[in-house]
């Protein structure tokens, strides 16, 4: 089949077949896997490329940092292992933060899929898992060795036989090592799936190869986002933002957009310069969350992969929080990269104001624990999202994350895997910023340690000194709290938990947008009864 044969019916049906294969292997990682990091909250992601490591399809549930990072991931294992350097079988790995996602939790498996003798694509996965070794993940390490096991681009699987060596060393240097093996094991199982889905596609669509359907998705994606593009004013957007930092030492974000015709550079000149603790955002990270903003504004329905990036450049300063060099820590990345998303919403929406909503409550909030439990050491991640903000259409959506798209763990899970009784988890009154449009409310969660042993606590907070603003006048939504025993306690710094001590959890809400005193009556009242606001809000 040639590319000109490519119709519209038929390519629909490759692409749907391509989706399904990728979701196909999302549900056998999940259904797989060991932790609640994938299980339960879904922080992973399966792709496949062409031979040139170019992304075509994703699955459904992947997380959008990811549709960024691992594309670049793939082209770089294909840096280290060329064509003629890999065969079928072969298996490669690496959670490198500046050639994977931007933090090294993140484990990425590339797999290399032949056909007919020759290499024709790649399958991949990441997934982020439950333990890596080194500091309990928090904002608090200096350096990327304090992070964690560093695993570089090489093969786990080679020709089929597995790097038994390599397997000890990830076992030995972990907390969690049946869960982390596990996870991988997992991972290896989706890129099976995909690699024999589409062999089997092509063996049905006659094709030799994914080039021509690479060419051709690519191409129409491409064209389909500068069209886009084209609908925006030429002109220069500028947003800025300060965001909790260090707590000790905030952190100052600068963003120009420039459209320029049927192209948009973005550049972060002005940013902070990079910092001695996890926050900063490789820049990996930090294209990935600043084109998913750009996509998600203008064509939110086009599909993932590499044409619809094209269009988009993104420059960084070397050594700015948001472009860090080498040895930086960047574990926490998302504290710093997960604003980006809403900084291109803010730019662009001088000139599109209906398609921005308020600022969310996000990044979304993590409490990881580490200690002992049944004579075994443990590690787990909590996830707890704050509230969307309002758009021009509707209220924010309560206890949901953006860019994010991780779950919140259930009270019944978090009480199976930590020695925590949850005393309540509920929705945070006036915590939605109020507006015409109110922003979505954030959560409270009360822990209490029933461990016999002191447990190591570190928190993933932001909006602690800056709350989620407001836009064409609503108001900010409320900031969020961290409270350890009653009092206040710091949320880029490792704590210990003893027996009985209690830790809470409190999200920000959303932002809220137009002026409160127009808001319809009928739904002041509906928020009143349901106790998403209190009579001290102000509505009237």
């Amino acid at each position: 089949m040639t590319r000109e044969r490519f119709d519209p019916i038929t390519l629909e049906l490759l692409w749907t077949r391509f989706i399904s294969a990728t979701d196909e292997a999302a549900a056998a990682l999940v259904r797989t896997s060991f932790s609640t990091l994938v299980r339960e909250s879904y922080d992973f992601s399966c792709i496949i490329t062409d031979e040139s490591g170019q992304s075509l399809v994703q699955a459904t549930q992947s997380i959008p940092s990811f549709i960024g990072t691992l594309p670049a991931t793939v082209k770089h294992f294909l840096e280290k292992y060329p064509i003629d350097k890999l065969q079928p079988g072969d298996v490669l790995i690496t959670n490198d933060m500046y050639q994977g996602s931007g933090h090294l939790p993140d484990v990425n498996l590339g797999k290399p899929i032949f056909y007919q003798g020759r290499m024709i694509g790649y399958a991949a996965t990441c997934a982020h898992a439950p333990d890596i070794g080194g500091k309990i993940r928090s904002p608090e390490p200096r350096e990327v060795f304090e992070e964690g096991l560093q695993i570089p681009i090489m093969k786990m699987i080679a020709a089929g036989e597995v790097n038994e060596t390599l397997v000890d060393i990830i076992r030995k240097n972990v907390r969690t090592p049946d869960q982390t093996m596990g996870d991988l094991w997992a991972q290896v199982v989706a890129l099976d799936v995909m690699e024999a889905r589409t062999i089997a596609l092509l063996k049905d669509a006659g094709l030799d190869n994914l080039r021509d359907l690479s060419t051709e998705i690519h191409t129409r994606c491409e064209a389909a986002m500068r069209t886009a593009i084209r609908e925006v004013p030429d002109g220069v957007y500028r947003s800025a933002l300060d965001i909790d930092g260090q707590l000790d030492a905030p952190a100052h974000l600068e963003m120009a957009v420039t459209v320029a015709g049927d192209t948009i550079d973005i550049d972060f000149t002005g940013t902070s310069p990079q910092v001695d603790r996890a926050i900063n955002s490789a820049m990996c990270f930090t294209f990935a969350q600043t084109v998913y903003g750009v996509k998600c504004m203008l064509a939110p329905n086009l599909p993932n992969n590499e044409g619809s990036f094209r269009p988009i450049t993104i420059r960084a300063p070397e050594g700015c929080i948001v472009n860090p060099v080498f040895p930086a820590s960047g574990g926490s990345r998302m504290l710093t990269g997960h604003f980006l998303g809403s900084m291109v919403l803010q730019a662009l929406g001088q000139v599109l104001p209906n398609r921005v909503m308020a600022s969310p409550g996000s990044p979304h909030w993590g409490m990881n624990q580490s200690g002992v439990k049944n004579g075994k050491p443990y590690a787990n991640m909590l996830f707890y999202s704050g509230g969307i903000g309002a758009n021009s259409l509707r209220d924010g959506i309560s206890c949901l994350q953006w860019p994010g798209n991780t779950s919140c763990t259930p009270i019944e899970l978090a009480e199976r895997i930590a020695p925590f009784r949850i005393k309540y988890k509920r929705l945070r009154p006036d915590s939605g910023g109020p507006g015409e449009f109110r922003g979505g409310l954030g959560q409270e969660i009360l822990f209490e340690n029933r461990s016999e042993t002191p447990i190591a606590v570190s928190f993933l907070t932001e909006h602690i000194l800056y709350p989620p603003l407001g836009i064409a006048g609503g108001q900010p939504a409320a900031c969020g709290i961290l409270e350890i025993n009653g009092q206040p306690a710091h949320a880029k710094r490792q704590h210990i938990l003893n027996k009985g001590d209690t830790v809470l959890l409190a999200t920000p809400g959303g932002g809220g947008l137009g002026d409160p005193k127009l808001r319809n009556g009928a739904r002041v009242e509906h928020d009143l009864k349901q106790g998403y606001i209190t009579d001290d809000a102000p509505y009237r």
